[in-house]
Formats: structure tokens, C-alpha cells, sequence
């Protein structure tokens, strides 16, 4: 099929998808965008800042296992990434007054790529690839379209698993769960093309599997997530050098939660029908740990994680001056919980579930950062990435 008319195609299910539905009064604009990868498609929803209740605005049709999604720094277009072959990002353009995902490009990837985003100016798309052990630069045209092949692809460690930026826009680091290190990178925002910092890698703790990471709003920390380990490492990021090192490593899982440190996973198969199962252990075996997702707040005073076997979310405080991690609590969420997002208030977080059928709303109290359930929604099947517009 071409992109013409798959592009075509992609509309007629999103315009009839959108019109079936009540519309989002035009008051409302804040807009979630949930990406469930057993069904192909991407839930709509509109938000109410002030309860953070979800009204569901429609969906568009994306591929199967479409997984991992960024929106543009203008906020006017949404790339989602399809790990279902052939492998393919596509470009959706928001409208600003109904939240409606309308297909408006397909470039293809690749391999299968489980982490997209994109850099400060909006003009460069970098994904990563766990099974291929890679990642890759496309560029982003100034209509905001993603059309061409990836222009640079480089090699790295084993299971590549998050790329992004530094707030200053010339570094890009990428977490290499299999070989306990994150690649850093100089960028250069005129042409996209990544080039090996000095020293190339900044090697974590073994065997603790970094995963996904945030970086502080004043660029003075990353916060690193391991998957196997559960710990959240706050590492000091020079701005000048674009280099990383270690502060302190905190415990998002409990001793007396009884799980074990796990193992890294074989890559989704790019035929699977549904999410991945647990980190299952052998009959001689304790359950392991599998941390997913790490979030802070806007305002940088909380940050918040997730662990999947146990379906539960860990809550930290950050120390103002230093930026020091504090472990307070665990709660219980929506089953295998590999996607959260706060909200652009830093009011609500937002957790999916890969094996449930609801998606969840936390209040966040604005002084102690512990969290009170505000609504469950029903969602599609293998939900797992949350992205939020703020069109205000």
C-alpha cells in the first residue's frame, strides 16, 4: 500500500471513530493520549484540570503493537512507533480544539523501536531498539512530519532502551540495559547527527539493568530507573561536558516485598498479539523484581516509579538543594504497570496497565506528594505509553 493511501485509509477510521463519539467541550485542553498494543490503536481522552477526570474523545487506528509515543515541543503533532512489521513511525496531527489524531505521515524505523522522543527544537526524532541493540536520528521536517528514513544509526551496548535530551538541547544520552551503561552523546541541533562524547559511556552499577530516566528541570541531575535492580540512581550531570556521574542509588522496592533482583528479557517479537508476560521465575524461584517507569514532577519535588510484578508505584521525595531521592511509600495500581505521566499541572498522575483494562487517575497532594485514586477508565487491550498535550 502506499503512504498515500495508507495515509487515507488511517483518516477514514479516525474521522469516523472521532464523529461516533460526544466531542470534548471547547473549554477543555488538555488532551491523553493512551497507546494500547494488542489493539492497534490510541485512545483519546479529554481532561478536567481541576478533577482530573477523563472523558473519552475517540481513537484512531496506529498498527499492532503500537507502543512508545512523543508529542512535539509546539504540541501540534504526535509520533507514535508501530513494533509490528514493517517497522514505522507515524506522524498524527492534533486538533488543537478536539484533541483528534489525524494521520498525516508514515516514515519507516529500523527494527522494532520501544522508545521515541524527540529534541528541544522539534526538528530531530530519536528511538532506540532493545533486541537490535541500537539506536537512531530522523529528521523531522519543518511541517512537523516525520516522511524519511532514519539518517544516522549507531550501534550500542545490549537492549538500548531510552534516548533524550539534556535540557540545553547538545547532549543525548541512551540507557543500555544489558551492559549497565548510558551512552552520551554531543548533538547537533542544525543537522541531527549524534557524536561520541568524551568518554563515550558512563557505566552503572552491574547487573541493575538501567531502564528509563528523567533529567532535572535545572539540568543539574538525571534520576535512572533500573529494571532489575528496582534502585533509582541520581547521577550529577555536567552541563558544560554533557558527562555523567554517581551521586546516590535509593530502593524503589521494599525488603519486605520479597522479590528478588531479575533478569533482563528476551525483545518483544515483532508478531506478539499481546503484552509480555511477567518476569516469571522458575518453580525454585522468588518473583523478581521489574521496574518499568520513572516521572517527576513539574515542579521537581516528587518523583514517582513502577514496578510490575507486584503492580505497584513507588513515591519519592527530592530535596530541594540537592536534588537527594527519600523513598516514602508504595501503592497498588492497574496490573503490569509499564506507562505513568504526570499531568502538566503536576496535579494528577496517570498510570496504564499492560493487562488491565482500566486506566488510572492519582491525585497528587501538592505537599507530601502521596497519591488518592480519582477515577478509572476503561482503555484498550496491552496499554502501556501515556502521552499528554497541553494546549492551553
Amino acid at each position: 500500500m502506499t503512504l498515500f493511501r495508507q495515509t487515507a485509509a488511517m483518516a477514514v477510521i479516525a474521522l469516523g471513530t472521532l464523529g461516533g463519539v460526544a466531542m470534548t467541550p471547547a473549554q477543555a485542553k488538555t488532551f491523553v493520549y493512551v497507546s494500547s498494543a494488542a489493539d492497534g490503536v490510541i485512545d483519546i481522552y479529554a481532561m478536567d484540570g481541576k478533577t482530573g477526570a477523563l472523558t473519552p474523545a475517540g481513537k484512531v487506528e496506529a498498527g499492532k503493537l503500537v507502543m512508545p509515543m512523543a508529542i512535539s515541543p509546539s504540541q501540534k503533532h504526535l509520533y507514535a512507533v508501530v513494533r509490528s512489521e514493517p517497522f514505522k513511525v507515524v506522524t498524527f496531527a492534533i486538533n488543537p480544539a478536539t484533541g483528534g489524531l489525524t494521520p498525516k505521515a508514515t516514515a519507516p524505523l529500523p527494527d522494532s523501536m520501544p522508545y521515541v522522543s524527540t529534541d528541544a527544537t522539534g526538528r530531530v526524532l530519536l528511538t532506540a531498539s532493545y533486541g537490535s541493540h541500537k539506536i537512531a536520528v530522523s529528521p523531522i521536517g519543518a511541517d512537523g512530519l516525520v516522511t524519511g528514513a532514519a539518517s544516522q544509526v549507531i550501534a550500542t551496548g545490549k537492549n538500548a532502551h531510552a534516548i533524550l535530551v539534556d535540557r540545553t538541547n547538545k547532549f543525548v544520552f541512551a540507557t543500555n540495559l544489558g551492559s549497565d551503561q548510558i551512552l552520551q552523546f554531543k548533538l547537533d541541533a542544525k543537522t541531527g547527527a549524534l557524536t561520541a562524547n568524551n568518554p563515550p559511556a558512563y557505566k552503572t552499577r552491574p547487573d541493575h539493568g538501567p531502564r528509563h530516566f528523567r533529567i532535572s528541570a535545572d539540568n543539574k541531575y538525571m534520576y535512572v530507573l533500573h529494571e532489575l535492580s528496582g534502585h533509582v540512581a541520581q547521577l550529577a550531570l555536567d552541563a558544560k561536558k554533557g558527562t555523567l556521574s554517581e551521586m546516590d542509588s535509593v530502593a524503589s522496592v521494599p525488603p519486605e516485598s520479597g522479590l528478588v533482583p531479575g533478569t533482563a528479557l528476551a525483545p518483544l517479537s515483532p508478531t506478539a498479539t499481546a503484552a509480555p508476560g511477567a518476569n516469571t521465575p522458575k518453580a525454585d524461584e522468588k518473583p523478581k523484581i521489574w521496574a518499568a517507569d520513572i516521572q517527576l514532577t513539574p515542579n521537581g519535588r516528587f518523583a514517582y516509579t513502577t514496578e510490575r510484578t507486584q503492580s505497584k508505584i513507588a513515591l519519592f521525595t527530592v530535596a530541594p538543594k540537592t536534588g537527594k531521592l527519600t523513598y516514602v511509600t508504595n501503592y497498588q495500581t492497574e496490573k503490569q504497570p509499564r506507562g505513568i505521566k504526570v499531568d502538566p499541572s503536576g496535579k494528577f498522575l496517570l498510570v496504564a496497565g499492560e493487562k488491565s483494562d482500566r486506566l488510572a487517575v492519582f491525585k497528587i497532594d501538592p505537599a507530601k506528594g502521596t497519591l488518592t485514586e480519582a477515577g478509572r477508565y476503561p482503555v484498550g487491550n496491552g496499554a502501556n505509553w501515556i502521552e499528554i498535550a497541553n494546549l492551553r
